[in-house]
């Protein structure tokens, strides 16, 4: 069996990016294919997430609740996350500071990628909350950033769990996302 040693994959950018087709995430110059599409159950939950969000920031000027936007971390990392929250203006194709709010939400092709990989990258760029939504078992693991580390709040299944985003506060009923 042939070893291959991660030196000698090749390494992209931003700009290698820019010229892909189709749905891909860089990070650290590694390239992961977005492929297949998300599960139907995965596209429901998602679009609860996204409805929930919009409502909930409805009296919020500053703040936005996005789909999937490219957010370019660094030259050699572009990540998309799954529901994202952004409480700043943003012009462009992309964003470039860190949301406050994200929501991943785990397929069998992106779980280890967003519970190990995604969590640092979110952690270490100072994303307040970060949420992994788990579709199957109905549960979000709710993480907040104290002291930039990540503190686990509560495994989410039917419970209310406020977010404080600064300029405003929401409240997500977790239960509305399952239904």
């Amino acid at each position: 069996m042939m070893l291959i040693d991660r030196d000698d994959l090749p390494r992209y950018t931003y700009d290698d990016y820019l010229l892909w087709e189709g749905r891909w995430e860089i990070i650290n110059g590694v390239a992961f294919a977005m492929t297949p599409a998300p599960t139907l159950e995965h596209q429901r939950v998602s679009q609860k997430i996204a409805y929930y969000l919009e409502q909930a920031l409805d009296d919020c000027k500053l703040c936005h609740a996005l789909l999937p936007v490219d957010w370019k971390v660094s030259e050699d990392t572009v990540v998309q996350p799954d529901n994202l929250v952004i409480c700043y203006p943003a012009k462009g194709s992309h964003i470039t500071k860190a949301p406050c709010l994200i929501f991943e939400i785990l397929s069998k092709s992106s779980a280890q990628k967003d519970q190990n990989t995604k969590y640092n990258i979110y952690e270490r760029e100072g994303v307040n909350y970060y949420v992994v939504v788990d579709p199957v078992d109905h549960v979000a693991k709710v993480f907040e950033l104290v002291s930039g580390k990540y503190r686990k709040l509560i495994d989410a299944e039917n419970e209310t769990v406020a977010f404080d985003l600064g300029v405003c506060k929401i409240r997500m009923e977790f239960e509305r996302i399952w239904a």
